[in-house]
């Protein structure tokens, strides 16, 4: 099992419209498909910061689910292009990592 730490640049000024779009419809759409969403964060440092996790079990379902969702229509035609306005994609950092073996995560 391990997790993803995805941390997104908001376009500067646009985080609360990011937060609200993420929350109302990327999150949900996700979620809908299977996705582990196991937390959301505003970065309390950076007024254009947006951090949040997802979980997976293995690289069998993280490749189910990355292809049920980024394959999906309703990503390629609404949600996707939405996401890639109000973020600055080629700042986005993704971290995988693995719960120690005493770490309430595991």
């Amino acid at each position: 099992m391990y997790y993803e730490i995805r941390r997104y640049q908001a376009q500067p000024g646009r985080r609360d419209e990011w937060v609200r779009y993420m929350e109302d419809t990327v999150i949900p759409f996700q979620t809908s498909l299977g996705m582990d969403v196991t937390a959301s964060f505003l970065d309390d440092q950076d007024p254009n910061g947006y951090v949040w996790i997802r979980r997976f079990e293995d690289e069998a379902q993280s490749a189910a689910l990355y292809k049920a969702v980024y394959d999906h229509d309703r990503w390629k035609n609404e949600i996707g292009p939405v996401v890639y306005d109000l973020l600055l994609p080629e700042k986005t950092v993704v971290t995988r990592v693995v719960p120690t073996p005493a770490s309430p995560l595991r």
